[in-house]
């Protein structure tokens, strides 16, 4: 048995309307799942005819539920090459307060701008939520969506990050039409 814990107010949304969520997570895993009202998910990955690789997979769908993305974008991850990262923001922020409340603004930017300039540009998906900064994405554009969040929570002005994702454009793009790289 694995358990994975996410914080208590994401667990209605892990379940979903009517246990919709927690059933199609069990249906494309082939996992049961066993979820507590306080954030505990326990799953039985030895299971009969379950790949050993879905017991990777489901624990970084619920990881990135509880960290603040919707079911829809989570259960990105259950495709091939694609990975989910997520960052202490404390550890740039020293855990006080006010810093916390900068670098979260920093990184999504008036009106969300900055996060759907990451997500438009790298592809990825970008979720913000609490002390944490999470990405989803495949193995090209994850990477250069991670270096642009460095770049933010290192203080880099917002101008020098929106180049450097815009001089990765091509290298994304040749990335989709399926060639190596």
């Amino acid at each position: 048995m694995r358990s994975v814990r996410i914080p208590g107010d994401r667990v209605g949304i892990l379940i979903g309307k009517n246990g919709e969520t927690k059933r199609a997570i069990e249906k494309t895993s082939g996992i049961k799942l066993d979820i507590d009202t306080e954030g505990g998910v326990l799953f039985n990955e030895e299971a009969e005819g379950v790949d050993p690789l879905m017991a990777l997979k489901i624990m970084d769908v619920i990881r990135a539920i509880g960290r603040g993305f919707n079911p829809d974008r989570a259960f990105r991850l259950f495709e091939d090459d694609e990975y989910f990262e997520s960052f202490d923001l404390k550890e740039v922020a020293g855990g006080r307060p006010n810093q916390l409340e900068r670098v979260r603004g920093r990184l999504i930017g008036a009106g969300g701008k900055t996060r759907r300039i990451i997500e438009d540009l790298t592809g990825c998906y970008m979720s913000v939520y609490g002390n944490t900064v999470s990405l989803i994405g495949n193995s090209i554009s994850l990477p250069v969506a991670k270096h642009a969040v460095e770049l933010i929570l290192g203080g880099s002005e917002h101008a020098t990050v929106y180049h450097y994702l815009e001089s990765q454009r091509p290298r994304l793009r040749i990335a989709e039409m399926g060639f190596d790289l």
